[in-house]
């Protein structure tokens, strides 16, 4: 894709700030003082991994980590921007959304945020699972650190992370002191944040927090049809925490977030003319002509969870978390990006969910570990409708509707355990496994209507056929098993081989279409049990073994993180959809959910990371220079795929959302800087972060799949000596590339750029693109 062009002054201003990355890397720092050198390091940084504390370089895998600091520095706003920093992963707001997660590590996720459908990378906040992708892009305002567990975490974090886990921990609350932060930034596209957050103790034994913020921006784009923006922002968003210590062994920690999403829906850019109307395609990627409106986009969230922890001695700690959580939202899907109503998808999506954990914790001198339960109740519910008012129908069946009502609910169990035993002060073995029994049921009624919208969506459709009415229900079981060796000759290295196991669950696809059932068991009848097993997907399952290094050099100032991984990824659950002709007139009229197990498929890749560190010994005293680079290589091959007309295309899928090099560049200098009425330190940072060619789906398209691009961010930001104020500059993608993130592909492409609608007349071949340049400036006080 073609670059933005960019103001002069405006690339004057970031070229002199892109002189080195802010507050030193993406990972926890800790400064060490002595009477002749300071140094930033790594080896001290804490993560939870393992559901315990360890030091980062002590942990048998692979495990980024990001402190508030540093993220506050790069002015990381949400979750997804974590792709910048870390190799192999693509984490993504899903298309036509602000608030929904699309997440991948080592080419296993899930793009579409299918209700019931369950992700491959799971999503933590301070231990809590989050079920669903509705309302999981989280901001960050109110965090200690961000961690990336890359490769399947199944034994500690369960099933549905096979390609990882992504671990949001909030901050503490001050046990001793009051007090208060207010955090303001104005930027580009009329950007307006604000973060209010504070604490009080009241008394030795108990004290409250909480946060709320609101993050606000114009569109990047208009809507010209509508008259409104597209990709614009506004949520707002609260955390309240209280802590009490009813004894010195004994805590209780209860929280409550809420958040609510206001955007306008993201429409798509259409990437090929419309194919019944001749529209052409528009001059500004973030522009539309999406007419969809009859419901608008809206995402609220929120839940509350409680945490109560019992240290009985100095070897056993007793842990409960117990969670609920719920969100609603609606979205209006315009298919075609245009006036006319031809694949219009307005819709609905309810969860909520249940959680209980309860854990053992066990540590000594040898021996460490954990044995625990955990129990969830989830329910996910959909309804939708499918309008093609341009179909081949047109003159006998105006409007032709169909509309989906999707329930999937799940209960499920585990008992797990993982311990570690330290053979000798260098050699270290963990072993651990964790037995899953998930039950899913599911309930899809699917009807047709002509006369337009359902009164779901405030129309006066008329139903003239109900093609589902399913129900069934299925129980899944499976254990899965980790095992760890680690030698440590010193604490400055770690070689370690590490093999785990992933499991994700199956389901019923709740768009799914039962009258679509073929006959699947060949005796000629098309019954039950062949509508069953056409909507049953089974569970998908990952095997993958790991060899890696740590090491921390020279005090500290050098540190590398190097891991080779080969995974055996078996059951590749693929959701998708497919345009159905329901009455043999050659248009397809409507669609069905297929999710299938497609076949497997083999990944292998490198990962390497490494922190170096210059202190004033080259530098003037007080000085840092820190450079951190990281580099991803996956090369992801199916060796089996079945599409969903029951065709082996294995010679032509490939992985969506993994391109096969990722890497970023980052460099920071810092230096003390007096202003007169403070003595204070300056930041001088940059980012470059790069990705090769990414597909969007499981068969390449030349117009939807990205090709390799770079971003390149800087920033400066200024504190003031007494830790009470700071100022900070960035700029964010300053060659104003234009890049797509995510697509909808209903068109078959034909030779010399043609193309033929799958679904509807105008083709849908839509582009949702990535944030283009952005300058902001912000503010910090902390009292």
């Amino acid at each position: 894709m073609k670059s933005r062009s960019f103001k002069t002054l405006q690339l004057g201003v970031c070229s002199a700030l892109a002189l080195s990355l802010g507050n030193g890397l993406a990972l926890a720092q800790e400064n060490q003082d002595d009477d002749s050198d300071q140094t930033r390091t790594l080896n001290k940084v804490t993560v939870t991994a393992q559901r315990r504390e360890e030091t980062a370089i002590s942990v048998p895998l692979s495990v980024s980590a990001f402190d508030s600091e540093t993220l506050q520095t790069l002015a990381v706003n949400n979750i997804t921007e974590v792709t910048k920093l870390t190799p192999n992963i693509t984490v993504e707001v899903a298309r036509g959304s602000n608030s929904t997660i699309s997440a991948f590590i080592r080419g296993v996720g899930q793009q579409d945020p299918i209700p019931g459908f369950e992700p491959g990378v799971g999503l933590y906040v301070d231990d809590v699972y989050l079920a669903r992708p509705q309302g999981a892009v989280l901001e960050v305002y109110d965090v200690e650190r961000v961690e990336v567990l890359r490769g399947p975490q199944g034994t500690l974090y369960g099933r549905n992370t096979i390609g990882g886990a992504v671990k949001y921990v909030t901050k503490g609350i001050d046990p001793e002191n009051a007090t208060l932060g207010l955090l303001g930034t104005y930027g580009t596209f009329n950007q307006v944040d604000l973060v209010l957050k504070g604490s009080v103790p009241l008394g030795d034994k108990f004290r409250v927090g909480g946060a709320v913020a609101h993050f606000g921006r114009d569109g990047f784009g208009e809507n010209r049809f509508l008259g409104i923006d597209n990709y614009n922002k506004d949520i707002i968003t609260a955390r309240l925490s209280a802590e009490l210590d009813v004894t010195d062994t004994f805590q209780v920690k209860l929280a409550g977030d809420w958040l609510q999403d206001q955007s306008n829906a993201r429409q798509g850019s259409r990437l090929i003319p419309g194919q019944f109307s001749g529209a052409p395609i528009l001059d500004d990627v973030f522009d539309t002509l999406a007419g969809l409106d009859v419901v608008d986009q809206f995402v609220e969230a929120y839940g509350g969870s409680a945490v109560v922890e019992w240290n009985i001695n100095d070897n056993i700690t007793l842990k409960n978390i117990v969670a609920y959580r719920e969100d609603n939202s609606s979205s209006p899907i315009d298919f075609d990006s245009l006036r006319a109503q031809d694949v219009e998808v307005p819709v609905f999506y309810e969860n909520d969910q249940f959680s209980e954990e309860f854990q053992i914790l066990y540590n000594s001198d040898r021996l460490n570990g954990i044995v625990g339960f955990y129990y969830l109740n989830a329910n996910a519910a959909s309804t939708f409708d499918v309008l093609l008012g341009l179909t081949g129908d047109l003159l006998n069946l105006p409007g032709l509707n169909a509309q989906t009502l999707g329930d999937v609910n799940t209960d499920t169990w585990s008992v797990f355990a993982d311990f570690t035993y330290d053979i000798t002060d260098q050699i270290a073995v963990s072993l651990g496994g964790r037995y899953t029994e998930d039950t899913r049921d599911s309930t899809i009624l699917r009807t047709t209507f002509i006369g337009g919208f359902s009164d779901v969506f405030g129309g006066n459709a008329i139903p003239i056929a109900t093609t589902s009415d399913f129900n069934g229900e299925e129980t899944f079981r499976d254990f899965n098993p980790r095992v760890s060796l680690s030698y440590q000759p010193n604490e400055d290295n770690n070689f370690y081989f590490t093999y785990s196991q992933g499991f994700k669950g199956g389901s019923f696809d709740p768009r799914g279409q039962s009258s679509a059932a073929p006959d699947l068991d060949g005796d000629g009848d098309i019954d039950g049990e062949d509508v069953f097993n056409f909507l049953l997907f089974q569970p998908e399952t990952v095997d993958s073994f790991e060899l890696g290094w740590k090491t921390s050099q020279w005090n500290g100032r050098v540190t590398s993180n190097a891991a080779v991984f080969y995974t055996d990824y078996t059951d590749v659950q693929v959701p998708g959809s497919v345009g159905v002709d329901t009455d043999g007139d050659g248009v397809n009229d409507t669609f069905a959910g297929i999710t299938s197990n497609a076949g497997a498929a083999t990944i292998w890749g490198i990962e390497w990371d490494v922190f170096f560190n210059v202190a004033n010994d080259i530098f003037r005293d007080g000085d840092f220079f820190d450079v951190y680079m990281t580099l991803g290589y996956i090369d992801a091959e199916y060796d089996e795929f079945i599409d969903a007309f029951g065709v082996d295309i294995a010679d032509i899928a490939t992985f969506q959302n993994t391109p096969d090099f990722t890497g970023t560049w980052r460099a920071n200098y810092s230096t003390p800087v007096d202003l007169g009425f403070t003595d204070g330190q300056l930041n001088l940072n940059t980012l470059v972060s790069f990705r090769t060619e990414t597909a969007q789906f499981e068969v390449e398209s030349p117009l939807l799949d990205q090709p390799a691009f770079a971003l390149w961010d800087a920033g400066l930001r200024y504190d003031d000596g007494d830790g009470r104020w700071f100022f900070m500059v960035n700029a964010k993608n300053i060659l104003d590339e234009e890049y797509i993130v995510a697509g909808y592909d209903f068109v078959a492409e034909g030779p010399n750029n043609t193309f033929t609608p799958t679904l509807g007349l105008e083709g849908s071949l839509l582009g949702f693109f990535g944030d283009p340049r952005t300058v902001t400036f912000t503010i910090g006080l902390n009292y």
